[in-house]
C-alpha cells in the first residue's frame, strides 16, 4: 500500500530529524552559540517570566522538548500506520492534524531554521498529503 508507505516515510523523516536534534542538544556543541560571550550571557541572564532559570537552561529545555515533540509525532504515526492503518482511512481528522502540525513545522523551518530541516519537513508534509489524496480519492468505501 503506497499510502501506508508514504505515512511511514514522512513519519520516519520527522523521527530522524527529532532524534538528531535531541542528540545535538545533549551530546554535541552544534546548538551552542559560536561566540563564547553569547553563551556566558545566556548562562547569566534570566527570562522576564522567572529568575528560577537562565536563558541557557531555557534554550536547552526548549530544544529538548521540541525534539521530543518531533520524536513523538514520528513514533505515534509509525505505530498507527503499522498496527492500525485503517484508522487513517476512517479518521480524516488524523490527516488534518498531522498535516497541520507539519505545515506549522514548515513555517517554523522557513522562518527560523535552515535548509536541512526545511527540506525534511517539506518532504514529510508532501508524503502525508499524498497519502491522504490516495486514501480519500481512491474510491475505496470507508466505514
Amino acid at each position: 500500500m503506497p499510502e501506508q508507505l508514504l505515512i511511514l516515510a514522512g513519519s520516519g523523516i520527522v523521527l530522524l530529524l527529532g532524534s538528531m536534534h535531541l542528540y545535538y542538544t545533549f551530546f554535541t556543541n552544534k546548538l551552542d552559540a559560536r561566540s563564547a560571550g553569547t553563551m556566558e550571557r545566556m548562562q547569566g541572564d534570566h527570562p522576564v517570566l522567572t529568575r528560577r532559570t537562565t536563558m541557557w537552561k531555557a534554550w536547552v529545555g526548549f530544544n529538548a522538548s521540541h525534539s521530543i515533540g518531533a520524536i513523538f509525532f514520528g513514533l505515534i504515526n509509525i505505530l498507527l500506520a503499522i498496527r492500525h492503518f485503517d484508522y487513517f482511512r476512517t479518521a480524516p481528522d488524523l490527516y488534518v492534524l498531522d498535516i497541520a502540525a507539519l505545515a506549522f513545522y514548515l513555517f517554523l523551518a522557513k522562518r527560523y531554521w535552515f535548509r536541512i530541516p526545511l527540506t525534511g519537513v517539506l518532504i514529510a508534509l508532501l508524503c502525508f498529503a499524498a497519502s491522504g489524496v490516495l486514501v480519500f480519492c481512491s474510491g475505496i468505501p470507508v466505514d
